[in-house]
């Protein structure tokens, strides 16, 4: 008997998806619930799970293929492993071996070919340590860390390309590999967003001492208490809350040709993932403590980095915060997340000298960008709502007692 293994329901408004990676292998004994195909949406990571137990039957549609909902991908045959691949354990394990190594790059998933292509890796110079000899990003970042470099170019070609310029020169590597849905995502957005946004940018740069005094201060505590760190995150996404209720317009999205104020708070936070950047949403910050902004924010990166994000976490959101500070971004012009009509910019805190009580003095000082939606906001707003959070950022006291 057989059991057909399904493509889930995608997500609404997605019509397709990719088969990014099998963890079972025809033969291979599968227990119920166990994890046997990730499918990879615009959004999300879907995992397939097994809906009985068997054996891994033919697998339909292989690494990389466009599927649909519903779709058949696969089947589980009743039996056990050892039944159903009798020939397969039987077969000299020199040939096994050899097949494994001539298939290296049909046998990694489209995230562990994009590790190579970044590092200039032939899939054959990496060791797999997985099942059949198969190839894992840590195998991959393992080979790097011990020094590996890419296989060799053939000397024939080194020699046509010093005699075509008379120089030596290097390895001329290139390497294609196929965009992410989620990159192409991303990308389909960002270039919507300039197109069809009337998008400015404001700057200020805030005095972070008060606050990093602050935190100073209470870290231990705080680490203690909540089991989680103080980070710049929380007061931002805290000062930004109170600036939205002083100017709704920030906090307001263009519908057709009407406006939509929101009465509420629900702030994007953008998380970088090996997939690409996401932005999961805080509900309700107003309600939301430093704690809770925290702890939301790092199950939130750490869903990102494994792909467990789910689509009902990333929908939705009337204000992004986005922190390229953390990589030592000095300075940007964050893009619009529409139909959002205001993305906050973070940047990295640097020692500089500012003037203060006719003093030239030392401070950390960190550079804030506002992009805004010209349609909505106007610059006056734009620019008295960066200041705001300039000012409760810089007297963290101001959040503590909402004044």
């Amino acid at each position: 008997m057989s059991t057909e293994i399904k493509v889930p329901t995608l997500p609404e408004s997605i019509a397709d998806a990719l088969v990014v990676t099998w963890h079972k292998k025809p033969g291979d004994a599968v227990e119920r619930d166990d994890v046997l195909v990730d499918i990879e949406t615009d959004k999300v990571v879907l995992e397939v799970p097994a809906s009985t137990s068997g054996v891994m039957g033919k697998i339909t549609e292989d690494e990389g293929a466009t599927v649909v909902a519903h779709q058949v991908i696969g089947m589980i045959e009743e039996g056990t492993a050892a039944a159903a691949a009798p020939a397969a354990a039987a077969a000299p394990a020199e040939t096994a071996s050899s097949d494994n190594d001539s298939d290296d790059a049909g046998q990694t998933s489209p995230s562990v070919r994009k590790l190579l292509a970044e590092h200039g890796l032939e899939a054959s110079a990496v060791k797999g340590s997985g099942k059949n000899g198969r190839i894992s990003k840590e195998d991959v970042e393992a080979h790097v860390a011990k020094g590996g470099a890419s296989a060799p170019t053939p000397a024939s070609t080194s020699s046509s390309a010093t005699a075509a310029i008379g120089m030596p020169v290097g390895e001329r590597s290139e390497r294609r590999v196929p965009m992410t849905r989620l990159r192409a995502r991303i990308a389909e957005r960002l270039l919507d967003a300039s197109q069809n946004t009337a998008m400015l940018t404001t700057f200020n740069e805030i005095n972070m001492q008060a606050f990093i005094d602050l935190r100073s201060q209470y870290k231990d505590d705080f680490l203690k208490t909540h089991d989680v760190k103080l980070g710049f995150m929380s007061i931002f996404v805290k000062a930004a809350t109170e600036a939205l209720k002083r100017f709704p317009d920030v906090n307001a999205s263009i519908d057709g040709d009407d406006i939509v104020y929101h009465g509420f708070s629900d702030i994007g936070v953008a998380v970088s993932s090996e997939r690409g950047l996401v932005v999961p949403v805080l509900r309700n910050t107003e309600f939301m403590s430093l704690a809770t902004i925290e702890k939301t924010v790092a199950e939130y990166a750490t869903k990102a980095r494994d792909g467990k994000l789910s689509i009902e976490e990333m929908t939705g959101g009337t204000f992004t915060v986005s922190n390229g500070g953390v990589f030592g971004s000095l300075l940007s012009t964050p893009i619009l997340n529409p139909p959002q009509s205001a993305i906050l910019g973070m940047h990295a805190t640097q020692d500089r000298p500012i003037a203060e009580n006719g003093q030239v003095v030392i401070r950390p000082m960190m550079y804030i960008a506002l992009s805004y939606d010209h349609r909505i906001v106007d610059g006056k707003g734009a620019v008295t709502f960066l200041k705001t959070i300039k000012e409760l950022v810089e007297n963290p006291a101001r959040i503590v007692f909402d004044v």
